[in-house]
């Protein structure tokens, strides 16, 4: 299943649409995306759609279909967002002839957002507060949860089982990622959590007007996880939160419109961050037989790479000092 995934050709992409129900034109091109397979694909009568194929052995069922529900449900919202369509056995996620995860998506209109400044925060925390809302309501039990160990230590199994850190610098490696963890950890104590989108940086954001207004529309949910809300806020900043308070006033200001916002997790930041670091990592090193991956990644896993992966944990452990 994995070789046909890392293979997908157009011709297997149009099959698989059409196997699933609807019928294609045959004209189809591949989009940006190293996780899964992504292609926009024309149906008779002109329609466009994205057809995403899931990366086997990622993620369950279950766990694709908590991502299909908050989706649907945030669309009842009034939410700009692209929910699954569903196949004509009323299904939102199918499988192919080889067993690899199929759904379809309407295309998302709209442009990436230029510089985020303080107001698109506030409407952005607006729009993050009433999403949490959202997903809190709905039991998504099936998302994987963000937190130091799934992130930190297992990230850092992954890249040491594998021998991927030199060995001249996997002892140093390995004790910045575990001081993170240890700091994370005590951060991470009695803090509120639920499901969050958890990649909500500006290039998973679109922006449009409709009927005079803007609209922001939120895309690929596929990271989805159980994590602090702030994890949905730092990655939209353009700076570290002390040098551009301006911005997370506005977005804690708009946040609170709908929803509680614990001030206290901003502590977590640069925590955060660090884990971000691991996480991408590991990620990268577990993708690595997909062909794909080296040729994006050419630097990848050299001493270079680690040793610069080294100063910025030290440097996040600097700041969580601070």
């Amino acid at each position: 299943m994995v070789d046909v995934f890392y293979g997908l050709l157009p011709d297997a992409v149009l099959d698989a649409v059409e196997q699933s129900g609807h019928r294609a034109t045959g004209r189809v091109s591949a989009l940006n995306s190293l996780e899964n397979r992504v292609y926009d694909v024309e149906l008779e009568g002109g329609r466009r759609v994205i057809a995403k194929f899931y990366r086997p052995g990622r993620w369950a069922r279950d766990t694709i279909l908590d991502e299909h529900r908050l989706l649907a449900a945030l669309a009842d919202h009034e939410v700009a967002v692209a929910p699954p369509l569903p196949f004509p056995d009323g299904d939102t996620l199918a499988r192919t002839a080889d067993g690899i995860f199929l759904a379809l998506f309407p295309r998302a209109g709209g442009r990436d957002p230029d510089a985020i400044e303080p107001p698109d925060l506030g409407e952005l925390g607006q729009l993050l507060a009433r999403i949490h809302n959202v997903a809190a309501s709905l039991d998504l039990g099936h998302r994987p949860v963000l937190s130091p160990a799934t992130y930190g230590t297992a990230g850092l199994d992954v890249l040491l089982g594998g021998g991927f850190v030199p060995s001249a610098l996997e002892a140093r490696y390995a004790d910045a990622v575990r001081r993170l963890v240890a700091v994370g950890e005590r951060r991470f104590a009695g803090v509120r959590v639920s499901p969050v989108h958890a990649d909500c940086h500006r290039g998973n954001l679109l922006t449009r007007m409709d009927r005079g207004r803007r609209v922001w529309v939120f895309l690929d949910f596929d990271d989805m996880a159980i994590a602090p809300a702030v994890q949905d806020l730092w990655l939209l900043l353009p700076a570290r939160p002390a040098d551009c308070p301006e911005h997370v006033d506005a977005f804690v200001a708009g946040y609170e419109r709908f929803r509680a916002f614990d001030a206290r997790t901003l502590g977590l930041v640069e925590v955060l961050r660090g884990l971000r670091y691991v996480r991408y990592a590991a990620w990268v090193a577990s993708r690595w037989q997909d062909p794909a991956f080296p040729r994006a990644f050419p630097g990848w896993g050299t001493e270079r790479y680690f040793s610069e992966q080294i100063a910025d944990l030290h440097e996040q452990l600097e700041l969580c000092e601070l």
